[in-house]
């Protein structure tokens, strides 16, 4: 018996995990083999079921509690709480309970809504409707049921609910178009292929009788790579074995389109599909203001530790003789003086804990939580970042944490979806040194596509005409774009015309779709690819026919894209277009000068630009092309070396026709948007799953890299050529000579890193030769931009984690569209989810979403800003006055004994954080702008003045401490020495010699406590800029509270209470003139010090914000925030007034001066009272109109007009 079978049959049915194999077997249709097939192994696999939530109904009280009480604040509440119930304490243990389990709870319904929010989108995924073929009919099903082996039909529109192995498709050949925006961020059309052995199954019988096992390895998170193995089974024969790769792997999340159905097998499910594997979990995010305030009230607890062990121990110093210990009016019980010494000592250690733990109020993470929830409205109500398109504003998903957005170092972005639009734009062609534009304007008018003005005129040679054909039916012949009739997209039909179906263009590339297009809007229009015969409609209104022969498929080494066909004349074409680099070393004739000098324009005004070529073969030259392409697709060994090998022999010899120039169409106000980031001090990462060419240029173009910026290349290209050991050194030293030389020279280089997904594995996994991290990050950090290109989602978040552990622990921010972002929006410290085309999977699991990636910038720049500013003032003045509250205290015990007697009345020990001081710090904390939105908006470097934490750091701490500390010796003292001298009056009172003021321990202790509330409450108000009605409201009526308060609280006898200590107290205070004196005196001399500080720091060594104040204050007019006038992009044909005709105008710099583009202004003033227009002012260039385009020729590649 072979043991081996019954050990590994033991553990799949014991174990119940398959993790320990290195590969899978999946029986489709559930169906076991043949006889004589391989042993039937059932194993054991998760369902389709999908959990992003993070509590359960049986464990959301015991793992909410416990995560609340690991903040060291509510611990220390609950440890206050528990001893103010077990020991006689000088306060009640409602103090310290109510406002414990109000944060307590009101935290816990906040978190428990929003995983609540979690399991309704969990449900309503796992819950969805799925076709499930069984015995031999499809039958509907929830998504959660599913199990490895079923075979699933897919839908036209439909997501697929798993990753999936196709078996057939509704299109002859077997292929299928699926679209992976949610996965990858790319929303252009990708073709996956099923084998030739199972795409003959097409309905839902022929499929049941399909016996076929799939070997496959376990799941993994990379989502470009899959390895696998199909064995079809037939009657008489051997199981024919077809390898299975990526193309034919439909992951789930990725939606099918341009197929009606298909017919697929279910190999990954659940939490093991590559996206959930993809998926980070969803941990609790901390503030680093959240980490100053645990800091501080570590501190602080250790400064009531050590109050209440001084004042034990000077207590029993002090009772150490007799009549101390227990004096004629405090005679102590049996059981009292029975009682050890440690066990009263500890008692006393106790009571003077709970006496003095006001200096760490409950309240002030109340009022941080309030802040935090109120002021999260500030960002759904601001209508600057509402758009209109989606009738959507910016939502808040967490409020925890606001202040995080104004210390972001690191932001961290996708590309597609995200700074760009993924809507490319045909720009302009050139053939052989003319250029043609879509848009024409003339007689004040830009024509349109209908126009019957003929574009190519007959006038030119014949050798310029043929040309200029060529080069159109080249762009409309090599491509792989697909035709459509019509398409529902988000509830609007694409493809209706004024009510009349027409085509439209879907393709894996939009520079494919944008190329067509733009043949289409310039006379030449692709029809369609019909039974291997592509159909175009040329300019004289008739159809070509050409036979598609072979496609040689674009690659990023390569860099190019060529496809053969034969003409209806049975001519053999060879056209081929690619980036210049690929296509000028193969050219043999054109006209290469002026072509390349337009593209280098082109270039440099940041359009994407191709090469097209052509070559004729010969029948003979078409054979060996024939033979050279087939041996190599038939290879199973080094297949991908030997069709390089084939396309290098095939794609040479060309002959140039000429160059397109394509707009990858930024979001609106992207590249500003990131230029602010850039002068705030924020470093901006591009983290995408796309091409290295498509997002350098997307980089160029939104201004992250610059025209003078050197890029570092750190792409699996360059370490085949060099070991990935020299190219990090070489790296290395490049930019720290940079480094050491830029403090000698003013010019110093501008240096931008790309590296790829490959590279970046090697570069994270320690080699032999040495762990490259430190290096890495060491050359990312004095980049001003990196570029990391196919990505895959779980690198993303690798690359966010890299960051945060590196030594400088900087704040990162990671924003995004997709569900390919979730990973390292969830991974940040803050994630931003952008309401994007590509579903809303990152918006749901982002702490915000916003509706553009413009909106960034007013998040971070303003509310950022002001959320910090708010947030570390309501820190800082917490402790202060709470300092100024306790200390008094700690000093009164010096005079009373250390017997614990309370230097307040118990209203006012409850009602000073609650009431008297609560209400203006809170509304401060809500309001407060230090400076305005527009003075924030026009200097982004402001934004530096509060990052790495800057208010509240240690210096900035202790001073408020100190502050606290001497405002409380002047309220202390300056009392006491206001009731030096005493005398007994006729009926016995105790009467102040200085004030004739009735002299007792509550009037000592109300003075000072009124002293107290003027001086933080007018301390706060010389803190705030920003006043409004509201403002003054709430502090002057927080005074004048107390105030009543006070009055009505000692001039009433209350009923419900036995004893009336304060009675009559604060009138009889107030009745003193010098009381009232000394009230005022007092005041001026606490927060005198903190003015003379601020003044002379304003006038010695201001901050930049001081400075940005004084320019408010004295410069305050509408014609000072007046932006300057908009700028419009070359060939647009955008009119900037009625009479003035922009064709093209060089965007601004930072500067607000054009920048140096080698090109010429082309304008037409038209004058008001009439005169020619542009079309009669072109002068010497010849104009040719036709459809919607017009050719301008010259002498060389600038033109004024």
């Amino acid at each position: 018996m072979d043991f081996s079978v019954l050990r590994n049959l033991i553990s799949r049915y014991c174990v119940g995990e398959e993790n320990w194999l290195d590969s899978r077997t999946v029986y489709i249709g559930q169906k076991e083999p043949p006889p004589g097939a391989a042993a039937y192994i059932p194993q054991r696999y998760p369902d389709n079921r999908i959990v992003s939530s993070k509590y359960t109904f049986w464990n959301f009280i015991p793992k909410n509690l416990f995560e609340q009480f690991r903040r060291i604040a509510n611990f220390y509440f609950l440890v206050i709480f528990l001893v103010q119930l077990i020991i006689d304490t000088p306060t009640s243990p409602v103090t310290s309970g109510l406002p414990l389990f109000f944060v307590i709870t009101v935290t816990a319904i906040k978190q428990g809504y929003e995983d609540w929010l979690r399991h309704k989108a969990d449900c309503s995924i796992n819950e969805c409707p799925v076709d499930v073929v069984q015995q031999g009919k499809a039958a509907r099903t929830q998504s959660h049921k599913l199990r490895v082996g079923d075979v699933v039909v897919v839908k036209e529109d439909e997501t697929f609910p798993c990753d999936l192995v196709l078996l057939s498709s509704s299109r002859e050949d077997g292929t299928c178009y699926v679209t992976t925006a949610s996965l990858d961020g790319e929303s252009s059309h990708k073709t996956y292929y099923a084998v030739p052995d199972t795409k003959a199954f097409r309905t839902d019988r022929e499929v049941e009788s399909l016996h076929a096992t799939i070997e496959c390895e376990q799941p993994q998170p990379d989502l470009y790579k899959f390895v696998g193995r199909i064995n079809v089974y037939k009657d008489t024969e051997e199981p024919v074995a077809r390898p299975l790769g990526s193309e034919n792997l439909l992951l789930r999340g990725a939606t099918l389109k341009n197929t009606h159905h298909i017919y697929a097998v279910a190999i990954y499910t659940g939490m093991e599909t590559k996206m959930a594997l993809n998926y980070q979990s969803k941990s609790q995010k901390r503030s680093a203001v959240e980490k100053s305030m645990n800091a501080f009230l570590i501190v602080y607890l250790c400064i009531l530790i050590s109050k209440a062990v001084i004042n034990t121990v000077l207590k029993y110093a002090w009772q150490w003789s007799p009549d101390r210990d227990e004096p004629w009016y405090n005679h102590r019980t049996e059981n009292e003086r029975q009682r050890p010494v440690v066990i009263r000592a500890f008692t006393d250690f106790l009571a003077f804990m709970v006496l003095f733990n006001y200096i760490i109020p409950v309240s002030m993470y109340v009022t941080v939580e309030m802040q935090k929830f109120l002021g999260s409205y500030f960002i759904t109500w601001d209508e600057e970042m509402f758009d209109e398109e989606l009738g959507e504003g910016a939502q808040v998903n967490t409020s925890d944490l606001n202040e995080e957005l104004g210390q972001v170092e690191y932001v961290f972005t996708d590309k597609t979806g995200t700074l760009t639009e993924n809507n490319m734009e045909f720009i302009e062609c050139c053939v052989d040194g003319n250029v043609y534009v879509p848009h024409a304007i003339c007689n004040g008018q830009i024509l349109s596509a209908a126009s019957s003005i003929d574009m190519i005129d007959s006038s030119p040679g014949g050798y310029r005409r043929e040309h200029e054909d060529l080069f159109f039916r080249a762009l409309c012949l090599c491509h792989t774009v697909q035709v459509k009739e019509e398409e529902t997209v988000d509830g609007i039909k694409r493809g209706f015309h004024q009510g009349r179906p027409t085509s439209f263009y879907i393709s894996s590339s939009p520079d494919e779709v944008a190329l067509v297009e733009g043949m289409k809007r310039l006379g030449y229009t692709y029809l369609r690819l019909k039974d291997n015969y592509m159909e175009i409609l040329n300019k004289d209104d008739e159809i070509e026919r050409f036979e598609l022969l072979h496609v040689l498929n674009f690659d990023s080494v390569r860099r190019r894209m060529s496809v053969i066909v034969k003409s209806s004349s049975g001519e053999y074409l060879l056209f081929c277009k690619g980036a210049d680099s690929s296509i000028f070393p193969r050219v043999v004739s054109g006209k290469v000068e002026q072509v390349k000098a337009r593209v280098e324009q082109n270039a440099v005004e940041g359009l994407r630009t191709l090469c097209v070529a052509f070559r004729r073969l010969s029948p003979d030259d078409y054979q060996e092309a024939c033979l050279l392409l087939t041996q190599a697709k038939l290879a199973l060994q080094d297949r991908e070396q030997r069709l390089a090998q084939a396309y290098d022999a095939i794609e040479r010899d060309f002959v140039l026709l000429g160059a397109t120039a394509v707009e990858d169409r930024l979001q609106e106000k992207a590249a500003d948007t990131i230029e602010s980031l850039h002068k705030a001090g924020m470093k901006v990462w591009v983290l995408t799953g796309d091409k290295m060419e498509t997002a350098a240029a997307t980089c160029y173009a939104s201004k992250l890299f610059r025209r003078s910026t050197q890029i570092l290349e750190l792409t699996k290209k360059r370490t085949e050529e060099q070991s990935l050991h020299d190219v990090m050194f070489e790296l290395s030293r490049t930019v720290l000579r940079q480094r050491s030389m830029s403090g000698l020279s003013v010019d110093c280089l501008d240096y931008g890193l790309i590296i790829d997904g490959a590279t970046l594995t090697a570069v994270l996994k320690s080699g032999p030769e040495g762990n490259y991290r430190e290096v890495f990050l060491e050359v990312s950090r004095n980049c001003s931009a990196v570029l990391c290109c196919r990505m895959a989602p779980l690198q993303k978040a690798q690359i966010v984690k890299l960051i945060k552990a590196s030594k400088e622990h900087p704040i990162t921010l990671a924003i995004g569209d997709g569900a390919n972002d979730v990973s390292m929006i969830l991974e940040a410290h803050v994630g931003i989810g952008i309401m994007g085309k590509e579903g809303r999977q990152a918006a749901r699991n982002s702490d915000y979403a916003i509706p553009k990636f413009k909106h960034l910038k007013k998040m971070l720049l303003v509310h950022g800003h002001y959320y910090y500013i708010r947030i570390a003032e309501l820190v800082q003045y917490f402790f202060y006055k709470n300092v100024c509250f306790i200390f008094p205290q700690f000093l009164f015990q010096f005079f009373c004994g250390f017997s614990q007697q309370p230097l307040y009345d118990t209203a006012y020990l409850t009602l000073y954080n609650i009431s008297f001081t609560s209400l203006p710090i809170l509304l401060y904390s809500l309001v407060e702008q230090h400076v305005s939105m527009d003075t924030l908006r026009r200097d982004p470097s402001l934004y530096k003045d509060i990052t790495k934490n800057s208010l509240l750091r240690w210096p900035v701490f202790l001073y408020w401490t100190c502050l606290g500390l001497f405002d409380a010796v002047v309220f202390f003292f300056g009392a006491y020495f206001l009731f030096d001298n005493t005398t007994f009056t006729s009926n016995g009172q105790l009467m102040t010699t200085n004030t004739q003021m009735m002299f007792g321990n509550w009037t000592f202790g109300t003075l000072v406590f009124t002293v107290l509330v003027f001086t933080v409450t007018i301390k706060l108000a010389l803190d705030t800029h920003h006043w409004t009605w509201i403002n003054h409201f709430v502090i002057w009526g927080s005074l004048l509270f107390y105030v009543i308060f006070s009055l009505l609280w000692g001039g009433i006898i209350w009923p419900f209470l036995n004893y009336q200590r304060m009675y009559y107290v604060f009138m009889q205070m107030l009745s003193s003139g010098p009381a009232w004196l000394s009230i005022i005196l007092l005041i001026t001399i606490s927060l005198l010090p903190d003015i003379i500080k601020k003044v002379l720091c304003r006038a010695m060594c201001p901050t930049p914000t001081e400075r940005a104040q004084g320019t408010e204050k004295l410069t305050r007019g509408p014609a000072d925030s007046t932006p300057l006038p908009s700028h419009y992009r070359l060939l647009k044909g955008h009119a900037a007034d009625s009479s003035r005709i922009h064709l093209g105008v060089p965007e601004t710099s930072a500067l607000g001066m054009p920048e140096p583009f080698p090109q010429k202004l082309l304008l037409a003033q038209r004058p008001k009272g009439g005169g020619p227009d542009l079309c009669s002012a072109v002068g010497p260039c010849v104009l040719r109109l036709s459809g919607a385009g017009f050719a301008y020729y010259a002498p060389g590649p600038e033109t004024s007009v």
